[in-house]
């Protein structure tokens, strides 16, 4: 992906995540909650993983995005699971990382691991210049 192409993939990553995590929660100046961005796929919990350079490749299945209830008002939040077209990841396995979106151009980058350390492949990614 060129630098103006991962340009506006961030930018269109921003804007889905953004609609995806939409329901936040203001209490009054004492911080904003609001849901992470988390998919599963195959009984497998994914979490988003930003500035990452990577390829979509082949149409995998359906993920599945979980409500987001943090607002504390049944009115305002997104009270249904959604699905959202999952994608392999050029370099990665499905296990690993797959990619979630509309489109694979609009396709944002997911990671199963558990902890604080990302899998050394999605690392060698994010290091790579």
């Amino acid at each position: 992906m060129s630098r103006s192409g991962r340009s506006a993939c961030a930018l269109l990553t921003a804007a889905l995540i953004g609609t995806v995590t939409g329901c936040a929660a203001d209490s009054g100046g004492e911080g904003e909650a609001s849901c992470a961005f988390e998919v599963s796929y195959e009984g497998r919990t994914y979490k988003d993983v930003a500035n990452v350079d990577f390829t979509v490749t082949d149409k995998l299945g359906t993920a599945t995005l979980p409500p987001c209830d943090d607002t504390g008002s049944r009115e305002e939040a997104e009270t249904e699971e959604t699905e959202e077209p999952a994608y392999a990841v050029k370099g990665l396995s499905p296990e690993t990382a797959i990619a979630v979106g509309s489109s694979p151009d609009e396709a944002v980058l997911v990671v199963s691991y558990s902890g604080t350390r990302l899998p050394p492949e999605v690392q060698e990614l994010i290091d790579k210049p």
